[in-house]
């Protein structure tokens, strides 16, 4: 839809019936984000609190809410983005089907930004850091942060806006040490704004940087969206939101027209201050750590500013809705940027980057046909592209081994019952030590510092799943077996206290099981948990134990392990040690007074009756 601001479109959702407002004050501090998670896990709608305390400022949610809703944002434009990305994946269908992509390049030069003659709504007035909205998600947050930032920067070498990056860094308002004038922005080097941050440090000189808040939803979504290599992210929000993104110079920095905030400074690309920490969506908290500082110049906002929030946590989110829509318009750029590779998920219950499916080719034949080829090549070329290079666990096979329609990573269970049916332990397990993870994911041996983990499965079914649980005899300390999945079972282990007894503890349940091993038929995979009930309760809750709480090269350990020429594997069941390490990141736990807090809002009588 083509708003021209972000009022637009909360008047448009309320006249639809997708939005409603609570006049009651409301703080901003741990209430207003509790009553937003239980929105979204209620499939609520958008909703718009008038009066946020501490602040002028109303502040939304739930924009994004469910997938349906976020369709309907974009609902006169998502067929028309879906042909651009299409036409970007395979050139040769515009000559195919012209008639299918006539409007693409009349919508290309009316999505350019548009940066002469504009008159700038958001500098109408000016106002202060701690004016704006103190969202504070979590108990433990650093402060108050930013949520749904539009972060905009230019290369130094060449500042245009098409040569501009625009990303969603979460930014740091308040708390740690940060001056009245300072924000703290957490971004990773290889971003895009990152580049840009290496190249102000090569000349010497102080980054500028645009925080961008609100405006049209179109330009939210962008500023998230992961787009293939040469497409701008301001011609992909003017195009998304049927409306040239609107820039304007003001005081040596870029302006974005149609935002409700925007936060102007500069960053000293050698200045670095401790930032978080901050419950992230991993379903942790991503802690302190030094990243770099903004030093603000000005806080400008629009006449009847709206203030857009989220809140992050364990999946699923509000940002889980951002990924399935960006998953449905980038799918066609996948077989289009690795050849044979046909379909990839990563697996929102598990943290996103934790965990990847794959499905790719499997031609190298008739060489070895048995055997994993092509799609060691097609793992390899996944871990080097944009932000598939951020996977943990890859786990791919091959299409052929299947009816294309019965290989949909998006189904976890049936992917996991297609690979755990077919791999060979000995031969199926990739490992890249000492390399790097995601940043926000506390598993590994230092920030940012880990390992990976390729499974390759390929070929006819070698076994049946179990599915029953089985009568093991277990090592002093080893408690409940539960089975999580077929061919999956969830053994709670010893508390992981320190690294020399823990691994030991690992490495004893594997001897232990070595003489069980007619039992362990069909359970090909066992996991070490603290609590075997809770990891084996849900889908959700064996994906994000499993995947959150280990690291490859230290936790994946076997019945029967052996190395042949520096290839580890096991010829029993494989054994992935998903305890709490005493390194790890604490879990993101609710402060039971606002839950009841929240609980009372929503009460009989309350202001929140019947919404939550």
């Amino acid at each position: 839809m083509g708003y021209r601001s972000l009022r637009e479109c909360v008047v448009d959702l309320e006249r639809h019936g997708r939005l409603v407002r609570v006049a009651q004050p409301l703080d901003p501090k741990l209430v207003i984000p509790e009553i937003q998670r239980r929105l979204y896990a209620a499939g609520g709608p958008a909703v718009l609190f008038e009066r946020v305390e501490g602040s002028p400022f109303p502040a939304v949610c739930n924009l994004f809410g469910t997938p349906e809703r976020a369709r309907f944002l974009f609902r006169d434009s998502l067929a028309l983005v879906e042909a651009a990305i299409a036409a970007k994946a395979d050139p040769t269908a515009v000559l195919r089907a012209p008639w299918k992509f006539w409007r693409l390049p009349f919508a290309g030069i009316r999505s350019l930004p548009r940066t002469r003659w504009v008159r700038a709504p958001v500098l109408a007035h000016r106002t202060s850091l701690d004016q704006l909205p103190q969202i504070v998600s979590w108990p433990d947050d650093g402060g108050a942060f930013i949520t749904l930032p539009q972060v905009y920067s230019e290369d130094p070498d060449d500042p245009r806006p098409l040569r501009s990056n625009l990303g969603m860094y979460r930014v740091q308002l308040s708390g740690n040490d940060y001056a009245a004038d300072e924000v703290g922005l957490h971004y990773q080097i290889h971003r895009g704004i990152g580049v840009h941050h290496s190249a102000a440090a090569r000349r010497g000189e102080p980054l500028k940087v645009s925080i961008f808040v609100g405006g049209p939803p179109a330009h939210t979504f962008a500023a998230v969206m992961p787009l293939p290599e040469g497409l701008s992210e301001l011609v992909f929000a003017g195009m998304l939101g049927r409306r040239r993104v609107r820039l304007r110079e003001h005081e040596g920095f870029r302006i974005a027209a149609d935002a409700d905030f925007c936060i102007v400074g500069t960053i000293d690309p050698r200045a670095t201050k401790p930032e978080g920490p901050f419950g992230d969506h991993l379903g942790y908290y991503s802690l302190r750590h030094d990243f770099p500082v903004m030093r603000v110049h000005a806080v400008w906002h629009r006449e009847a500013a709206i203030w857009p929030f989220t809140v992050v946590g364990r999946p699923p989110q509000e940002d889980t809705s951002f990924g399935k829509l960006i998953h449905e318009l980038t799918g066609p750029m996948v077989p289009a940027s690795i050849p044979g590779l046909h379909a990839m998920h990563a697996v929102d219950a598990a943290g996103v980057h934790p965990l990847l499916l794959a499905v790719g080719s499997e031609r190298y034949v008739p060489y070895r046909p048995d055997r994993p080829q092509e799609l060691l090549t097609i793992a390899n070329a996944i871990l080097g592209f944009n932000q598939a290079s951020l996977a943990k666990y890859l786990m791919i096979v091959a299409r052929d081994d299947a009816e294309p329609s019965a290989l949909d990573p998006g189904d976890e269970a049936s992917f996991l019952d297609h690979v755990l049916r077919r791999v060979d332990w000995t031969r199926d397990l990739h490992f890249h030590t000492q390399t790097t993870i995601d940043t926000l994911d506390y598993s590994g041996s230092g920030l940012n510092a880990g390992s990976k983990l390729v499974i390759a499965a390929r070929g006819a079914p070698i076994r049946e799943l179990a599915r029953a649980r089985p009568q093991l005899s277990l090592p002093p300390g080893f408690g409940e077996i539960e089975l999580a999945l077929p061919g999956v079972l969830a053994i709670s282990g010893p508390a992981f206290v320190d690294p020399a007894t823990g691994y030991a503890s690992a490495e004893q349940l594997a001897a232990a099981l070595e003489p069980a091993r007619a039992q362990l038929e069909g359970l090909p995979l066992i996991v070490l948990v603290d609590d075997a009930a809770f990891t084996a309760r849900t889908l959700h809750n064996f994906l994000w134990v499993t995947f959150t709480r280990s690291n490859p090269s230290h936790d994946v350990h076997g019945v029967g392990s052996s190395v042949q020429h520096k290839h580890w594997g096991c010829s029993g069941s494989l054994i992935i040690d998903a305890r709490v390490k005493p390194w790890h990141a604490p879990p993101l736990v609710e402060d039971p007074m606002v839950t009841a807090k929240v609980d009372a809002l929503a009460a009989a009588g309350g202001p929140l009756h019947g919404l939550l």
